[in-house]
């Protein structure tokens, strides 16, 4: 897949699943951000000129949107044209605020069911979540923003179009989208391997946001710590665990036995 290149921001010409456009050049990527447009991350050049990288950070700290600095070869393998040390990879979606999402749901009597993903890299894993998310009613997916997969054309088509339906979160860290979780009055349940709580026995009927966790760490011990209940998933053969869109799946329709079970 090849990233489609231009030089200013168009908002009002959205890009195909397929593609990820790119935006190159100091001032194209200011006024990006000026603008609101949304940037799944932002790469600059080990380098740049101080005032203009340290402008530009600002921005992209204020909104909460990771950036990297990296060698002059990699931005030039994005485009021959003149990036003048800048390339930013717009998003595909537009990211949702989840006290709208919260309030809208309980307001129409719904019992919240939240996604956290934490540290899950790739993006197939990621579609395939959202999918599954999507599929289970769940009102939103929670992502930190650095650390996480990008939503790219490959997530998109992997979630087979769920993600231009069910709303994204972007938090700069998830310890933050718990606090707001639980201003809601809604538990928090990671999904662990080592979990104390059989899945079958955890109260998902209740409001819930689940933790899903990176396949080769798991989730963040951090995050972890601030979990109500570490849930493990029972598996019976040789291999002890599932791939996370597997369990994420699992996880979410067994929220949705629960809730069937108790309307």
């Amino acid at each position: 897949m090849r990233a489609m290149e231009f030089g200013i921001s168009h908002k009002n010409s959205p890009p195909r699943a397929a593609e990820q456009q790119i935006i190159f050049g100091i001032r194209p990527v200011e006024e990006a951000l000026l603008s609101g447009q949304e940037l799944d991350k932002v790469l600059l050049r080990r380098g740049l000129d101080r005032e203009a990288a340290h402008r530009i950070e600002a921005h992209l700290k204020l909104r909460s949107i990771p950036f990297q600095y990296v060698p002059v070869e990699k931005l030039n393998r994005l485009t021959r044209k003149n990036h003048q040390g800048v390339v930013g990879f717009v998003s595909l979606i537009s990211y949702a605020n989840l006290d709208e999402i919260l309030i809208a749901a309980i307001e129409a009597g719904k019992t919240p069911l939240v996604l956290l993903v934490d540290g899950v890299t790739d993006v197939r894993n990621f579609g395939g979540i959202a999918r599954s998310a999507e599929c289970a009613g769940a009102q939103a997916i929670v992502t930190a923003a650095s650390g996480s997969a990008p939503i790219n054309g490959d997530a998109m088509k992997t979630s087979a179009g769920a993600l231009n339906y069910i709303p994204v979160c972007r938090f700069p860290h998830l310890r933050t989208a718990i606090a707001a979780l639980r201003a809601y009055g809604i538990q928090i349940l990671a999904a662990s391997e080592s979990g104390g709580t059989p899945l079958y026995n955890a109260p998902l009927h209740l409001p819930t946001a689940l933790i899903m966790g990176a396949e080769d760490c798991g989730i963040a011990p951090d995050v972890l710590a601030l979990a109500d209940m570490a849930v493990r998933i029972p598996v019976f053969g040789q291999i002890q665990s599932l791939n996370v869109s597997a369990a994420a799946g699992v996880m979410l329709f067994e929220a949705v036995r629960q809730r069937a079970a108790c309307a």
